[in-house]
């Protein structure tokens, strides 16, 4: 098995749409990429952590492809918006992949050019992150797999 580590605005959709993804063995919501330990999901919510909300997948690459999880992530938020995604603002919201090896920090940023280059966001440029794989802090158990607790299948609800 193997990790991989996205931010991409609210992690309740993001959690979603990565465990409906056959090759996906686990998904586990929570805080990364910021400087507070252990942090809380209202300290999260201030904009002062420096963490991100974010989905850490496990994932079986006999089945799926790190490639076929990016393609995922672009295909549910807008990597072209710094810092929100719909009515969801602040930092904590931002586009982010976090690498867990040279590998996956290699084919994150093709896959950026790539995207970049095809003028797919309408010539606005790719604002996603990649950085290494940070500590890692679990969200309070009422975000794991929110959705499901709501019997809500795929994205947030739009306003």
């Amino acid at each position: 098995m193997e990790k991989a580590t996205f931010a991409a605005g609210c992690f309740w959709g993001v959690e979603a749409a990565f465990r409906a993804v056959e090759g996906v063995v686990s998904t586990e919501a929570g805080y990364t990429g910021g400087t507070t330990e252990d942090p809380t999901y209202e300290e999260v919510c201030t904009d002062t952590t420096g963490h991100a909300e974010a989905v850490m997948v496990e994932f079986d690459p006999k089945v799926i492809s790190y490639g076929e999880l990016l393609d995922l992530f672009w295909s549910i938020h807008d990597p072209t918006t710094p810092n929100r995604q719909g009515v969801d603002i602040g930092s904590q919201y931002r586009s982010v992949i976090f690498f867990h090896t040279p590998a996956q920090e290699r084919e994150a940023r093709e896959a950026i050019k790539r995207r970049d280059e095809s003028g797919v966001y309408g010539g606005d440029p790719i604002v996603t992150e990649v950085v290494p794989a940070a500590p890692f802090y679990r969200a309070e158990e009422y975000h794991q797999r929110y959705f499901e607790k709501l019997g809500l299948k795929g994205r947030c609800p739009k306003p």
